[in-house]
């Protein structure tokens, strides 16, 4: 091949070799810009920092704690619920270890309440807030001691009761000397038993002073010659004394002690001494007619009426006279009369001229303090 061949292959070659390395270089180039935007765009998301997973929103947590007694020791034992204030229906329950530490483990962040409570000793409630992820050191929770309420139900005895207010009854006297052993100041008095009903007639009977004046009374009648049929002398006397005390004995022991053991009542007058004069007066009328039963309640005074009656039926049979019936009605109606009498004087009289009941009746409790009565159309009080 001669010189200008040579030249031209050369040409050819050099022409070649450009345009293949124009071609290679082109990929080389569109590799760089995808490595530069890789590159950047992976430097932009190491730019944005990631939230921690503690603090994703809702993600549950933990709460732990401690339980001591009131010494320091470790609370073994003890049981522990917790509820959530926002979840009603959310509750869970642990008991402390040995240690006294108790864990709750995937607890829904939020407000929440740990009631801890165990034998012998008092309960104790701990609130507290729970945030997202978070584990809550709960401050050591020291149990107090539990507080023991005793209740004494005290029962007192009816029976004992009646008892100290007969006791007290009968050292009752008007001016120091005169029996007022028929007469309560207590507004709610214990119910009378049947010994103590017989009691108090033997006492009243039995006092010197009802005896002296049984004995005063006969010889107003030996002076005055009444019931001449007596006659005159010691043995007149006597049979007016034998009479008169009999009368008396029949008298008390059937209104006061026979008669209310069968129908259940109370003998005594219930001294009112409050409220207006009328009710004051009402109480003094009634008590011939009226009278409180066992029961407390006020009813038909049918031991005093029986009583009246018979008392003077009793009497009609050894005093003299010419008609019966007549006699028996008449003194019935006398000794009623007298009870209502009775009531008079020991509500407006007695505490005025008697220091003894004029104590008592300051010494009772107001009816605002002491038991009350049902009250129905059987249980007014007059």
């Amino acid at each position: 091949m001669d010189r200008q061949g040579l030249l031209r292959l050369a040409t050819v070659l050099v022409v070649s070799g450009a345009a293949a390395n124009a071609q290679s270089m082109q990929p080389a180039e569109t590799t760089q810009v995808f490595t530069s935007i890789e590159v950047s765009s992976s430097s932009n998301t190491q730019s944005t920092p990631q939230q921690p997973p503690s603090e994703i929103k809702g993600e549950p947590g933990n709460i732990v704690g401690t339980i001591l007694d009131q010494s320091g020791s470790a609370a073994i034992g003890a049981s522990v619920r917790l509820t959530s204030e926002e979840k009603q229906s959310f509750s869970r329950e642990a008991v402390s270890g040995d240690n006294g530490q108790f864990t709750f483990s995937n607890i829904p962040a939020g407000p929440f309440k740990l009631s801890v409570s165990s034998t012998g000793f008092g309960g104790e409630v701990f609130s507290g807030e729970l945030a997202p992820g978070q584990t809550y050191l709960v401050p050591p929770i020291v149990l107090s001691i539990a507080t023991v309420v005793t209740a004494v139900d005290v029962k007192v005895d009816p029976v004992e009761v009646a008892t100290e207010e007969v006791k007290e009854e009968e050292h009752q006297r008007v001016l120091g000397f005169i029996p007022n052993f028929y007469v309560t100041y207590h507004e709610d008095a214990a119910p009378l038993t049947t010994k103590l009903k017989f009691q108090l007639a033997w006492k009243s009977t039995t006092d010197p002073v009802t005896i002296g004046g049984t004995a005063f009374l006969a010889g107003l009648q030996q002076a005055g010659d009444e019931y001449p049929e007596f006659g005159q002398g010691a043995l007149g006397y006597g049979k007016r004394f034998g009479a008169g005390y009999a009368d008396v004995a029949a008298s008390t022991f059937l209104s006061g002690a026979i008669f209310p053991t069968l129908l259940k009542q109370d003998p005594r007058y219930y001294y009112k001494g409050k409220g207006s004069t009328r009710a004051r007066i009402w109480r003094a009328a009634s008590n011939s007619i009226l009278c409180k039963g066992d029961n407390g309640r006020w009813q038909v005074n049918y031991s005093n009426i029986a009583g009246s009656f018979g008392g003077a039926t009793v009497s009609s049979t050894f005093y003299p006279t010419n008609n019966r019936g007549l006699f028996v009605l008449s003194n019935g109606f006398i000794r009623m009369g007298e009870s209502s009498l009775a009531g008079a004087v020991q509500e407006f009289v007695v505490t005025k001229i008697s220091k003894q009941a004029k104590r008592l009746a300051a010494a009772r409790p107001d009816s605002t303090n002491s038991p009350t009565l049902p009250m129905d159309s059987s249980t007014k009080r007059p």
